[in-house]
């Protein structure tokens, strides 16, 4: 055998790598091991590009190894024809009995009782039939029949009656705080106006929120979401309580309450509202929207804006951040789903640092009340548990940051505020004692004036 046949092919091409370097050189070597790289990095197999590969060796050379997709077979029926033969198909289920023999006759009480399953049977076919018809019905839209009976309860959802109510105690607190005879007929008018502004105000809210609400699940039965009323009757129901509660409380009680009630409804509807999808800022406004009406009630009596006006509306404006960030708390997932901004949402960190800081406002501006003489100093000592009580619940709200913590601030604050008011006007400064030492103030001056005189 010659020399050729007998060299396997391992050792042949070793010998023709031996014979390739003794042509080229050695020192060849590194110039060509360098260009090699390049090229090899130039030309990269990747995974990709040996998938593309492996398909079209199958697509083209093994056409066996490729798959191939059976086109899907027509169905017979569609769908929907089934499904409306089941909707007509009735289901009857009956109780099969064994049959008694031939020379045996029936008796009374077993012909009764199949007739009284065949009744029941009757029946419930069509109890089930009335139940279709019903689903099917609901599935429609209706048209809302409005009742007379049914207006009341839905004039009043539309003004947020307890809301309103809300508003008017804190008004009547005002009032009764204002160092002046109290005057029956003054306060119920001013109470009367302070409502139907109030009802004014949530009226118009609620119009201009509809599309907003109907994203909430606190707010879809709303009566303008569910079309109990339309538009524009809650348009005149605002404009009938608006005009003439601004009209009683200018005519009736004074201009300047007049004004704040009329500058409360644009600040309510004009500010608040929008500003409530726009920015947080919005808190700030409806906590200012609810320490007006305390100030209305200090100038109705009075005439005239005080320092112990601004002090209760200041009471008002603190008290409002606990109770409307520990309520919005629990709200997120509807206030996002409302399109609202609120503290909340966006920053619960500030939502939960400003309820506290509020909170010790309220110790703060207990302890001024007797400093501006609208109380004695008892006041602040009485109120200081409460309001201990209602900072710690807002320090747990702070620190704990849960739905637990903030429904019992939020549950806190519904009695804080009238217990708060009520211990206010226990302790208030009463005005004979205000009068006699304004007596006693002009006595001594005029003595000191007359001593000074030759």
């Amino acid at each position: 055998m010659s020399a050729a046949r007998r060299c396997s092919p391992p050792r042949a091409l070793a010998g023709l790598f031996v014979w390739r370097l003794k042509n080229t050189g050695i020192r060849q070597i590194p110039c060509q091991f360098v260009q090699l790289c390049h090229v090899a990095n130039d030309r990269l197999i990747t995974f990709q590009y040996f998938n593309f590969l492996k398909r079209m060796y199958v697509t083209q050379c093994n056409k066996d190894l490729s798959q191939r997709a059976k086109p899907k077979s027509d169905s017979v029926a569609s769908p929907f024809r089934e499904l409306q033969q089941l909707d007509q198909e009735k289901k009857v289920i009956h109780k099969i009995r064994p049959i008694s023999p031939l020379h045996q006759p029936l008796s009374e009480a077993s012909i009764s009782s199949e007739l009284r399953e065949m009744k029941s049977g009757a029946q419930t076919e069509g109890s089930v039939a009335a139940i279709r018809t019903e689903a099917k019905g609901d599935r429609q839209w209706k048209e809302m029949k409005l009742r007379l009976d049914d207006l009341p309860g839905i004039l009043a959802r539309l003004s947020k009656i307890k809301l309103t109510a809300l508003v008017v105690s804190t008004a009547s607190a005002g009032f009764a705080m204002a160092p002046v005879p109290f005057d029956l007929t003054c306060f119920l008018l001013a109470s009367l106006g302070t409502g139907l502004a109030s009802c004014a105000a949530n009226s118009i809210n609620q119009f201009f929120e509809v599309p907003f609400d109907s994203n909430m699940n606190r707010t879809k039965n709303r009566p303008l979401v569910r079309g109990q009323i339309s538009p524009l009757l809650a348009v005149c129901f605002a404009a009938s309580c608006g005009v003439p509660g601004i009209a009683l409380l200018t005519l009736g009680v004074n201009p300047l309450t007049g004004a704040l009630g009329a500058f409360n409804i644009f600040l309510y509807t004009c500010c608040y509202t929008p500003m409530k999808r726009m920015s947080i800022a919005n808190t700030w406004v409806g906590a200012v929207v609810g320490a007006i009406p305390p100030v209305m009630g200090w100038t109705a009596a009075t005439g005239s804006l005080d320092a112990g006006a601004l002090l209760l509306g200041g009471i008002l404006y603190s008290w409002q951040f606990p109770h409307f960030n520990a309520l919005s708390w629990g709200l997120r997932e509807d206030y996002s789903r409302g399109g609202y901004c609120m503290m909340s949402v966006t920053h619960p960190g500030l939502c939960r640092r400003v309820a506290l800081r509020h909170c010790l406002a309220l110790i703060g501006l207990s302890t001024v009340a007797p400093v501006l003489d609208i109380t004695t100093w008892t006041f602040p000592i009485i109120s200081l548990p409460i309001n201990l009580y209602i900072s710690y619940l807002a320090f747990r709200f702070y620190r704990d940051a849960d739905r637990s913590s903030s429904r019992k601030l939020f549950f806190c604050s519904l009695w804080h505020l009238p217990m708060l008011l009520l211990v206010m006007f226990t302790c208030k400064k009463s005005f004979l004692e205000k009068e006699d030492k304004g007596d006693l103030l002009g006595e001594s001056h005029g003595r000191v004036m007359e001593i000074r005189l030759p």
